[in-house]
């Protein structure tokens, strides 16, 4: 099986954090999780040398004319003055991209690029909420939402700033191995496993709120009993708030409802079940909570897109290539699971 290629388009004084997250999640080889693993291209417009914001030297062997090669092309955030007037030969390369079919992602401010190549338009996209209101008044005809972490529209999405590039980056590792494999890049990076999409921009990170000793606890024990019907009020007096209180606290901390995230948590435990077990349907139903083999269906096809006998036979290779002693077949050491959803490729979107 061959690589799945990654183009990260480099521009000239680009911020740094949103340039190395593509690179710390597919540039270094995880072969042990999942091979093959991703290869990564830095592709730029300018000869080198390439610097970041801060200075910082990037080396980039590969030219925009490579960006349509790749599988999935990734723009990242980019300076005011790539914003206001991106590079005709950058626009040239996304939009050929796109024409292929390639899997084409904007990081930050990046979207500009996107947005300008007319990529967005008519489709839903985000951007950092700082440029909100420039972003909207520059491309009307995309459809913008500045509250979202991260959008997906086809084979095109989009992210806020910062932290989302990460959110946006895993993603599309669980869409192309699976919940297992995403999360364990996210334990490695020791950053949260997932978040939705959909979130607000605003909300607190889930690693802070899991350090608040309010929702710490009652979020670790909810976890241990996902197999039990759980209620809001159940989470209140485990967390030993009122009602009331403990609802607001979790919105504010996570930016969801308790209910909304006890739906997500029982949905990516069962992918998880479903990657690294061989339990029948009916069995991961009661394991995660759902009570019965229809309502884990049910829910599962919402969220998730598919349903859970499409999804086992996606990411069969992963559970299958796993030993006794938790090494693939190579011999490598496999790790392990954690939590999270989002689709696969077989033309399914998952929110």
């Amino acid at each position: 099986m061959r690589r799945h290629v990654v183009a990260l388009a480099v521009t000239d004084a680009a911020p740094t954090f949103e340039l190395a997250v593509p690179c710390e999640v597919f540039g270094i080889d995880r072969s042990d999780l999942a091979d093959p693993w991703y290869e990564l291209r830095l592709c730029a417009g300018e000869p080198e040398p390439v610097r970041t914001a801060a200075g910082l030297v990037v080396p980039a062997p590969y030219s925009l004319d490579d960006l349509p090669e790749a599988d999935t092309v990734v723009v990242a955030a980019c300076s005011r003055s790539v914003q206001a007037s991106p590079p005709a030969e950058l626009l040239e390369a996304v939009r050929e991209a796109h024409r292929l079919g390639r899997r084409i992602v904007s990081l930050c401010s990046g979207a500009y690029v996107l947005a300008a190549a007319g990529l967005l338009d008519g489709r839903r996209a985000t951007t950092h909420w700082m440029n909100a209101v420039d972003f909207a008044q520059r491309f009307p005809a995309v459809d913008f939402d500045p509250t979202a972490l991260y959008t997906e529209d086809s084979s095109i999405l989009t992210s806020a700033g910062t932290g989302s590039a990460i959110d946006l980056c895993l993603h599309l590792v669980r869409r192309d191995h699976g919940s297992a494999i995403a999360n364990e890049v996210a334990r490695r990076m020791v950053v949260p496993p997932h978040r939705e999409g959909g979130q607000t921009q605003y909300a607190k990170p889930l690693v802070q709120a899991e350090r608040d000793p309010s929702l710490a606890p009652v979020l670790d024990w909810a976890r241990d009993h996902m197999h039990e019907p759980l209620s809001v009020p159940q989470l209140a007096r485990e967390a030993r708030l009122g009602e009331r209180t403990f609802a607001r606290r979790f919105r504010d901390a996570l930016g969801t409802t308790p209910l909304q995230w006890l739906l997500q948590e029982r949905v990516r435990l069962a992918q998880e079940l479903l990657e690294t077990t061989d339990d029948p349907v009916e069995n991961i139903s009661q394991r995660t909570g759902f009570g019965s083999a229809t309502n884990l269906r049910h829910h599962f096809g919402r969220l998730v897109g598919v349903s859970p006998q499409t999804y086992r036979h996606v990411f069969r290779h992963r559970a299958a290539g796993r030993r006794p002693d938790g090494r693939g077949e190579s011999g490598r050491e496999e790790r392990g699971p954690g939590q999270a959803p989002h689709t696969m490729e077989v033309e399914v979107e998952v929110p």
